[in-house]
This record gives C-alpha cells, structure tokens and sequence, in this order.
C-alpha cells in the first residue's frame, strides 16, 4: 500500500492512525478534535488464517473479516471493542442467553433441540446452542453490524501484539535506535531470538552458561540444593566472620549471598555494531545513505525469519496460538538520502518482502517507488477542502484485460518515468516524444509552464484512452493532446483509421476529471514545419529555439488552454 498526496493532505494522520490502533503512539490532548472527548480508528482485518479465524471467531464476518475499534478518551484512557454480526432474533443473542437457562423459557425456540436432555441448563450451553444454531442456519437468519457492549476478547487491555507485529521506520529518527541490543529496538528482538535458540541448541553455549553460574554459586555459604558449599573461596567467610564480630553486640551478622546474573542478559548488554565500509566505525558515523540502507537490510533478515517461522509447524506438546502470525511494516518517506537507482532497488525488495506474506504499507514523495502497473496498491491522500476532511482514492478492481492490458505494460518502456503522473496536480497526455519536448518548451516561452503538472508520452494515440481510463479512476485531473491526423497526403483509409482513433480518447475522457487539445494535424503543421523531417524531438525543438520563430495565434491558444 503506497500512500501519496500533496503535503498536509493528511498522508502522517493515516499512518499515525494505523500505529496508535497497534500500540505504538500515544495520543496528545491536541490529537482530540473540537475539544472532543473520545477519539477513535476502526481497522478491518482479512484473509485472516485458520489460526485468526480460531482465535477471532466471536467477530468473524460471513466473508471472514474482522472489524475493530479502537477509543481513546481525554485523560489516557483507552479501550478496544469489535463488531459482532448479532441476529436480530433476540433468543439467537449471546446478551439473552441466562434468560433461556429455564427449560420451559428455552422450549419456546428452535434451538431448543441443540440444549442438554436432561439436568441443569448452563448459559455457556445456551451460548453453544446459540452459535451452532446459527452456524446450521446462518443463510435463513438476518443479521445487523454492531459494536460489542464488552471488551475486546473480554479484556479490559488487548495486550500489545495480539494482531501481529508490527516494524515502523519513521522519515527522521537516530538510525542507532533500531541497532541497540535493548528488545524495545528491531535488531534487539531478532538478537533475542538469536540467544534464545543459542541457549536451546548450542552445546557449547549452554555448557559455557553452565560454568558461568556454577561459578557464581560457588561464591555462596550454601550451593544451590542447600548444602554447605566446601569449595567456598577463604577470603569471602573471613570478610563476612569481621563483619559478623564487630556486629555482636547487635545480636546481628553479615550474609554476604552473590546473585548469578543472567547471562543472555550481560551478552546482550555487552554487545556492539560495528559497521566496516573500508572504515570500522559505530553506525552514526555512516552517511545517512549507507545508514538508511542498514535499516531496510536489518528489515529484511526480520521478514525471511518470519517467513521460516511461519513455515515450520508447530512443536510436540505447543499450544495453538491466540495472537495473530501476521507481520506489518509501515514505512515513512523510505527514499530519504538514497540515490535513484538505490530507490528502485529498494521498491524491488519492498515488493519481495510483501509478496512473502507481509503487509507493507509505506508513505513517499518518490516516483521511483511507483509502479503504474500495480495501481491497486496505490492510495491518493487528498484534502481538498476542510469541512470535507481527508480523502482517498484507490481502485481496487481489474482496470484492463487481454490486448489493453499488454498494451497499457508496453508504455512502461516508452516513459519509464510515467508513476509521476499521480503526485501531478494534472496530467498532460500526449502522443510521442515531439509533443513531450516541444510543449513545455512553449510554455515557458509564453511565462505559463508549471512545475505541478505532468507530460506522460503514452507513445501513440491509441494509447491514450488507457491513460484516461486510469486517471478517472483516480480522479486525477488531466487534458488528452491529440492529432487530427487528416494530413493532405493521407488517403480516404488512413484518414477513417485516424477517426477511429479519435472516437476512442473522445469516449474515453470523463468530461467531469478531463478534456483535450486537438492539433489540426499534427504538431508539426501547427508549428509550420515541413512534413518529413527527420529526428523530428531535435528539429522541431530548433525550429521554435530560433529567433525568427513567431508561435500563431492558433497554437498560442491551444498551449494557453493545456497549461490552463
């Protein structure tokens, strides 16, 4: 999930709402809107497992999805509560349930047959009778969306983590936060892990770890079975016995007892990073490219363990768990202080760590880490007006199929550069690389050029409705740049084909989001260039760079109104 916008369109108020539902900011007085009391997120969870499923049931939705709330009220109080699909029968709640606990209450219903024989009817058999009941029936029975009147899970404090973990890298932080061995930090939860199954599998660690603690103890009057330790050094029970003398008179003496400490503890604590670039320094010292980098490796040796951990069933004797296995990483601005190319790679790995069963969800400024081709994962963040509030446009449904789709990848290598055209405040579609130079290059002859808006060489006209189609869904604004096409040498044919081809960008443009320049021809004709010309980018760029150019009033217009 990529996020996008223009700045303070609210793109860090919808990752800040994601990592106050996970636990991992707090909110200020100033986070309540209007002096309001109460602020909340909801986030909805799916293709959730079989383990979620189990562990999540009470809020499980016919198409397996959970929704949950989470409030938080001035003062710092906060709670979590889930949606239920609750029947609209009153005897199929789980509210009513202690009233059908009486035989002759409970005969009047349907789910009677589900209820013990005999004995005493419990509520946690009328809570049974209930959701099998349900589950048998679930397509006859009608159902309302409501927020439970408890708890989530029925606790008062969802402990941090019961939906997955989750890894934040913010734009600006100390890189050397994320490499200390304290847990709190990334690279301190992985070491953990590391010592813990050193301390499970490694004979010469766990025998190591032995005499370190046999040590220690042997430093006490008793070993650790409570017997008298022979073996204890003379110099301790002579400092104790002076202690003990000079303490006489006070009926009291000295103890002196040495606590063995624990040892994956002190390795932890004990433990540097390094980092030798041709220089051995601490990871402060590096440039805030090489920094940056460190931070998204250490990012992905958490995801391939996670990935193996995920893999590996669970051990003899383990119980199943209840907090989710699902794995999130949001990060801000991911670019920050790294070159093009190392950009593009990035958006590579970040891809692979989501396609290894990771959610990634990260906020950028870059078109590097766009691809117009997976435009289901982007979300435009706008704020176009305050009563209206922060908006988002995604498109989540199969754009283009057979030949559109192929043709719709192909532009890719004509303007590799086209992801710019979402932070665009519009979009400039033309036919080829002539109008991509020559246009701008006018504009800024005639004062009206603007950085905000986008050229994007669609490579032919027929490609052009594509691009249309794509900007509608996203509502981006946007004008289509065309030729006519019915050049004097052009035959009855050719010109019936070029008008087919301007059918297709006139259907194609949504009148409410877009519009179009139509040249006469072609750009060329528009600028008085005779027809044939070779290396037609370069030459048509000389001809209006020379003095003797004079723009018409015709395309004067034509300009003024793309750049409108």
């Amino acid at each position: 999930m990529i996020l996008i916008g223009q700045n303070n369109h609210g793109k860090s108020n919808v990752l800040s709402s994601i990592l106050f539902f996970f636990g991992e900011i707090k909110p200020q007085d100033m986070d309540f809107n209007n002096n309001a009391q109460e602020l909340s997120v909801e986030i909805t969870f799916s293709d959730l497992d079989e383990a979620d499923k189990s562990t999540f049931k009470k809020y499980l939705t016919f198409d397996n999805k959970i929704t949950v709330k989470k409030s938080a009220y001035l003062g710092g109080a906060f709670e979590y509560r889930g949606y239920i699909q609750n029947p609209i029968d009153e005897w199929l709640r789980e509210s009513n349930a202690s009233s059908l606990t009486k035989r002759d209450e409970a005969e009047k219903y349907p789910l009677y047959s589900l209820l013990p024989d005999s004995g005493r009817i419990l509520k946690q058999d009328v809570i049974h009778a209930q959701n099998k009941f349900i589950l048998q029936n679930e397509h006859n029975l009608k159902f309302t969306y409501e927020l439970e009147e408890s708890n989530f899970l029925g606790l008062k404090s969802v402990a941090k983590g019961i939906f997955g973990d989750l890894y934040f890298v913010p734009a600006v932080k100390d890189v050397s936060d994320d490499f200390s061995p304290k847990e709190t930090s990334a690279f301190g939860r992985l070491y953990a892990d590391i010592i813990e199954t050193m301390s499970e599998k490694n004979t010469e660690w766990m025998q190591t770890k032995k005499k370190l603690s046999d040590l220690f103890n042997s430093l006490n009057k008793s070993d650790s079975n409570g017997n008298q330790n022979t073996n204890r050094p003379l110099e301790l029970t002579k400092f104790e016995a002076q202690l003990s003398t000079e303490l006489k008179l006070w009926g009291a003496e000295i103890d002196v007892e040495v606590v063995p400490p624990n040892i994956d503890d002190v390795f932890k604590a004990n433990t540097q990073i390094w980092v030798n670039d041709g220089m051995k320094t601490d990871i402060k010292r590096k440039g805030h490219g090489l920094q940056r980098a460190i931070t998204f490796a250490l990012i992905k040796v958490i995801s391939d363990k996670l990935r193996a951990s995920r893999s590996n069933p669970p051990k003899e004797g383990e119980s199943s768990r209840t907090v989710s296995a699902s794995t999130y990483f949001i990060l801000e601005e991911p670019e920050l202080y790294l070159h093009p190319q190392a950009q593009r790679a990035l958006f590579d790995s970040l891809i692979n760590l989501s396609e290894s069963n990771n959610q990634v969800i990260l906020c950028t400024h870059s078109s590097s880490l766009i691809d117009v081709e997976r435009y289901k994962s982007i979300c435009i963040i706008k704020k176009e007006a305050e009563n209206t509030g922060t908006q988002v446009h995604q498109c989540l449904e199969d754009l283009f199929t057979g030949d559109n789709k192929k043709d719709f990848n192909l532009t890719y290598w004509i303007n590799p550069d086209r992801g710019e055209l979402f932070f665009a405040k519009k979009v400039i579609l033309v036919e080829g690389p002539t109008e991509k130079t020559i246009i701008p290059r006018l504009a800024k002859n005639l004062d009206i050029f603007r950085h905000d808006y986008t050229l994007v060489d669609c490579g032919s006209k027929n490609s052009i409705p594509l691009y249309c189609v794509l900007l509608n869904k996203f509502k981006i604004p946007y004008i289509a740049v065309y030729d006519k096409d019915h050049q004097s040498s052009k035959n009855c044919d050719a010109i019936d084909s070029a008008n087919k081809s301007t059918k297709l960008v006139q259907d194609a443009i949504d009148t409410t989001i877009g519009s179009s320049v139509v040249f006469e021809n072609d750009i060329e004709e528009e600028l008085g260039m005779i027809a044939g010309d070779k290396n037609k980018p370069y030459v048509a760029l000389k001809e209006v760079s020379s003095d003797s150019f004079q723009i018409s009033e015709s395309l004067r217009k034509k300009i003024t109104r793309i750049y409108a």
